[in-house]
């Protein structure tokens, strides 16, 4: 896929704000810090696009950004650790889930995971959650660029198998860097394909 344009849309404190929902949309979520901004600014080949930031929890609001005039890139609140008290991230948990349950356009969720560390049980729960609501969603590794290549091999196979053990499939795994735009062809080939599909069968979103 050629990135034409991308262009911020507006950012939403509630997932009834978000633009309406008539293009297909791919959302990008993970732990504060996993490198969700960069990766997203590296397939749009644009270095501003999503706010980068080294303070963990930066993005707050679900960040809406129209690609190539016909479908939905999102940038959702990291989970988990952040600065910020309980109150206020039970109600990130809260607008990102009833985003991701509520947002009827929402073809697929890119789950982003750091490739660097063994599997984290924040990332394996909201996984689960993710099969256990029938959310469709892959699994992106980031920061391979920060480890040997046959490590960074290693980490995801052993990310796998601890699915395996509660999973008969897998879905699609990625592994990526931003620094070096690995993996972001992979991603937008399969946003392309998805794309064609739903264009290809006549897919609507509206209710």
């Amino acid at each position: 896929m050629i990135i034409k344009t991308a262009t911020f849309v507006k950012s939403s404190g509630k997932w009834q704000e978000c633009p309406e929902p008539n293009m297909p949309e791919y959302a990008f979520i993970g732990r504060s810090n996993v490198g969700k901004s960069s990766l997203i600014n590296a397939m749009m080949n644009h270095k501003d696009l999503a706010k980068t930031s080294g303070t963990p929890g930066k993005t707050q609001l679900i960040n809406h950004f129209l690609v190539n005039e016909n479908w939905y890139l999102t940038d959702l609140p990291g989970y988990g650790y952040a600065k910020v008290s309980k109150v206020q991230r039970k109600d990130f948990e809260k607008l990102i889930t009833n985003y991701i349950l509520n947002r009827r356009n929402l073809v697929n969720l890119f789950v982003l995971v750091d490739s660097r560390h063994s599997p984290q049980k924040i990332d394996l729960e909201f996984i689960q959650w993710c099969g256990e609501s029938g959310v469709p969603f892959s699994i992106v590794f980031t920061k391979a660029d920060k480890l040997k290549p046959n490590v960074a091999i290693q980490n995801v196979e052993a990310y796998k198998n601890e699915l395996l053990k509660t999973w008969e499939d897998l879905p699609e795994t990625y592994l990526t860097s931003a620094e070096k735009k690995e993996g972001c062809e992979e991603i937008l080939n399969f946003i392309q394909t998805t794309n064609e599909f739903l264009e290809n069968n006549s897919v609507s979103f509206d209710e």
